[in-house]
């Protein structure tokens, strides 16, 4: 068996192939001289529409438009456009109040109309969490939303704090398309170039507390090692997305700061549970077994405790399972698992089985940059048990054509378990019984499909905290998603800031919050 050094010096490697000496202001004009009048924010994230449901939630960051329900850095519901809510003896009808003085950034005044239109629209989008919920109709009812429903859904308010459901003016659509971002927030759109540059500036009529900084620029930069050079060369005044190689390069500096915050995202390997090879949950649990978390976090993260020891990180303290047995590394138990599902070492160190190698596709993308190194690091440990893996970096779009075609065998991917601040829809997603483009693949339980409907049924607190024990444990104990690493968001702030807050939920920046340093 290989020395973990030996992987380490692979990983490093794919690392610095993957950031070589680069401008420092990649697809536009991020590097101009700090003004003090716009905040620039550099991240990987590129946006190729306007329309909520495919803005991979950009416009919500920006604080341009706002959702019914927003939450705080702890998940809890808050107010967002909406003041306040209530719902029904029944559960089944939920009325969400709207502020009397808030106005589009068109001008044009927030109605119950407007805002019921918005939501339908959202509701009508099939990649939106709201297209889940059991809605038999939205509309206005006086100057507040009316939702109802054909049965309880206790989640719907968190929801509604999902970036798709944004609220729009009328004004926004044009042929049923959305064209323009036209919404509530602090901020307004000044300019908009897809997918890599959005501008905004303080909406003057914003009915609350006005932003201090008036103007904020955002930039896609797609290289990591760009990235950190903009940080750190004062281009840039928030920079998201470093590898650690950048993270220990602003360290170093004495212009910006890391700022960070554990996510309740989950990096993971998703398993065609119907391959010839995988079906075979001896062989799956092998591959878990054959992984050595703490390391490949260690050298990729930078981070030994990242390594996931189960699906639900910390920070989703409700569905983390504190007496789950851990995921182990530990090769003389996946060679026994191996041994036992009937596939035996080869002369090349390869397995077969009836003459069929113990071959398989490890797919992944570069959006994330740490995905390919860890991609690596997987490959030489499974080596090291007699499976060879080929890694194939692709489009990430190539994950669920690839699980629509059935050709996926094993996809590795990051995975937000938190798009709403209720898990509970993104869980119920992830583990559909019809299977899921980002979670499970031609996998289903019955108890687990069990507790999903008791949850979103409204199970009281002891049934629920059962019901998320049934699911981390089937997940667990099956490993249809067999999780590598838990996941830290970063940025690099500048120091001409002051009072920038990392959400952990992603739903915003909190630009609107900061100011510049005296």
């Amino acid at each position: 068996m290989r020395s973990f050094r030996m992987l380490a010096v692979a990983v490093a490697t794919v690392i610095a192939g993957s950031g070589c000496t680069a401008p420092a202001a990649e697809g536009g004009s991020a590097g101009h001289p700090h003004d003090r009048d716009a905040l620039r924010v550099v991240g990987p994230f590129e946006v190729h529409s306007v329309a909520p449901v495919e803005s991979s939630g950009l416009f919500t960051r920006l604080e341009v438009a706002e959702t019914l329900v927003s939450s705080d850095l702890e998940g809890e519901l808050q107010p967002g456009l909406s003041p306040s809510w209530t719902d029904s003896a029944d559960g089944r009808e939920w009325t969400f109040d709207l502020p009397a003085d808030a106005t589009f950034h068109d001008g044009t005044p927030v109605t119950a109309d407007a805002v019921a239109a918005s939501l339908q629209a959202a509701y009508e989008e099939s990649a939106s969490p709201l297209a889940a919920a059991p809605v038999e109709r939205i509309a206005a009812a006086g100057d507040a939303v009316r939702i109802e429903l054909d049965q309880q859904y206790p989640s719907l308010p968190a929801t509604l704090t999902h970036y798709s459901t944004a609220v729009l003016a009328p004004a926004s659509w044009d042929g049923g398309r959305v064209t323009e971002v036209i919404g509530t927030g602090p901020y307004e759109i000044e300019d908009v170039e897809l997918p890599a540059r959005v501008e905004v500036t303080r909406f003057e009529d914003f009915r609350g507390e006005a932003p201090a900084i008036e103007q904020v620029s955002f930039q896609t930069v797609a290289r990591a090692e760009s990235r950190a050079l903009m940080a750190v060369s004062d281009q840039a005044d928030v920079v998201f997305g470093l590898e650690p190689a950048g993270r220990e390069r602003v360290d170093g500096s004495d212009t910006a700061e890391m700022v960070s915050s554990l996510q309740p995202r989950s990096l993971m390997m998703k398993v065609n549970v119907e391959d010839p090879v995988l079906e075979d949950v001896r062989v799956r649990q092998a591959l878990s077994l054959a992984l050595d978390r703490e390391s490949m976090a260690d050298a990729v993260l930078r981070e030994p405790d990242l390594a996931a020891t189960q699906l639900f990180p910390p920070s989703l303290t409700a569905w983390n399972q504190p007496d789950l047995e851990p995921l182990e590394h530990d090769t003389e138990a996946a060679a026994a698992l191996l041994d036992e599902a009937g596939w035996t070492a080869g002369p090349d160190g390869v397995r077969t089985k009836g003459g069929q190698p113990l071959e398989l596709t490890l797919t992944t993308y570069p959006d994330r940059p740490e995905l390919p190194a860890l991609a690596t690091a997987i490959q030489a440990s499974l080596e090291d048990v007699g499976v060879a893996v080929r890694v194939d970096v692709t489009n990430s779009s190539e994950i669920p054509a690839r699980h629509a075609d059935g050709s996926l065998q094993l996809g590795l991917l990051a995975k937000h378990l938190a798009l709403v601040t209720d898990p509970l829809p993104t869980v119920a997603e992830t583990f559909a019984e019809e299977g899921s483009e980002w979670g499970v693949m031609e996998w289903r339980n019955d108890d687990v499909a069990r507790a999903i409907a008791d949850l979103e049924a409204g199970a009281d607190e002891d049934e629920a905290e059962q019901d998320r024990a049934t699911i981390a444990t089937a997940a667990q104990e099956e490993l249809p998603l067999i999780p590598v690493a838990w996941y830290r968001m970063n940025a690099a702030v500048s120091g001409h800031v002051d009072g920038f807050v990392m959400d952990p939920l992603e739903r915003t920046w909190h630009l609107s919050q900061a100011t510049w340093a005296s």
